[in-house]
């Protein structure tokens, strides 16, 4: 195993569209989404120290996760998790991360990945990663791992490729495209040279850095005052007053629309970002004749393409029900179409002006 390999979990998100199982209290990736005995970022984790050693995962995510963190994942020493004090979005925590882990090994190639996606040839992702970490090693690139489409969506961002290159290896990446309307979507396929944005990302610690230099100068300059504290007691006191100093912005926005040395490898593994009930539908929905069921017992009558989230062991009885998302979650029974799985997200915001925070 590669000592230089570190890896970086994406955490802290609330995944509000998994409501009402997801909260901010226990968000999506603590939870056994896919009901396989293990919670999202368990699966992530393992995965990852299959070629990475633990000791080299780091989880970021929001303070009020530590105690989480730590629970689901006893395997990690609690300086591998990087609490953020504000949230300011992927940009500035990329960089918290690589000047720590730069400071700790001038060799180190990261690997930033979200702790809530579905990957199931693991063999394929790594071998996927471990050739961008080669490249990483040799040049100083910036790689991303793009999904060939399959459908035009638009839930995912998009990564516009050269033409005019060989399609095997990786690619240089034209630009960005943020997620578009449906019409654009459809064009993106018809072109055939864009691909999923799946936010994973490649890169050596020392190349990540100069690019914050380069490109986001006032940004690196609020961290790298903090460079000796960091890796020490001081370094806490450091980020709680300076974190929250830093630009709300995205890798993509902050290095990746800039930098001349982007490329993309096209992803020779299945992935699901897990976004939504309807995302998770389509990841078990080959093997349940078109129900899913989650957990509980369940008898049907003319009911088909639903999804049931449901306590431990409860029975669920449907008759003349079709394609609904069903959740019941200790307070919270939510009964919606899967055509309007875009609207939990406003359907919880509503829940939490009306009836408190407790709810959501």
């Amino acid at each position: 195993m590669n000592n230089n390999y570190y890896a970086i979990l994406m955490a802290g998100g609330v995944g509000s569209r998994f409501w009402p199982v997801s909260t901010r209290e226990y968000p999506k990736q603590f939870h056994d989404l896919l009901g396989s005995g293990h919670t999202l970022i368990q699966k992530t984790f393992n995965r990852l120290k299959r070629f990475i050693p633990a000791e080299n995962i780091y989880v970021l995510t929001n303070e009020i996760y530590q105690d989480l963190v730590m629970e689901q994942l006893p395997e990690i020493d609690k300086s591998q998790v990087i609490p953020e004090p504000a949230m300011r979005n992927t940009g500035p925590c990329i960089l918290y991360a690589a000047l720590k882990i730069q400071k700790q090994n001038p060799d180190a190639l990261m690997l930033v990945a979200p702790s809530d996606h579905w990957i199931e040839d693991e063999e394929a992702f790594k071998n996927d990663v471990t050739l961008c970490f080669e490249k990483s090693k040799s040049e100083s690139v910036l790689c991303t791992l793009g999904i060939k489409p399959t459908f035009p969506t638009t839930g995912y961002g998009y990564i516009e490729l050269e033409k005019e290159e060989k399609e095997e290896g990786l690619r240089t990446v034209k630009q960005f495209r943020e997620k578009p309307d449906y019409v654009t979507a459809q064009s993106f396929l018809e072109q055939g040279n864009f691909l999923w944005n799946a936010g994973i990302f490649i890169w050596s610690a020392r190349t990540i850095i100069d690019a914050f230099a380069k490109y986001q100068p006032e940004m690196y300059s609020l961290f790298k005052a903090g460079i000796p504290v960091l890796n020490t007691e001081q370094e806490a006191e450091f980020i709680a007053t300076h974190y929250p100093q830093a630009e709300n912005i995205s890798i993509d926005y902050a290095i990746l629309e800039h930098a001349e040395t982007t490329m993309v490898l096209l992803a020779t593994f299945d992935w699901n970002d897990l976004g939504t009930w309807g995302a998770l539908y389509d990841e078990l929905a080959e093997n349940q004749r078109r129900n899913v069921v989650v957990n509980g017992k369940f008898i049907s009558q003319d009911a088909v393409g639903n999804i049931i989230h449901v306590p431990e062991g409860k029975l669920v009885v449907l008759d003349g029900l079709s394609d609904y998302i069903i959740v019941d979650k200790e307070e919270v029974l939510m009964i919606v179409p899967k055509s309007k799985e875009q609207d939990i997200k406003k359907i919880r915001s509503v829940v939490g002006e009306k009836f408190g925070k407790h709810y959501v």
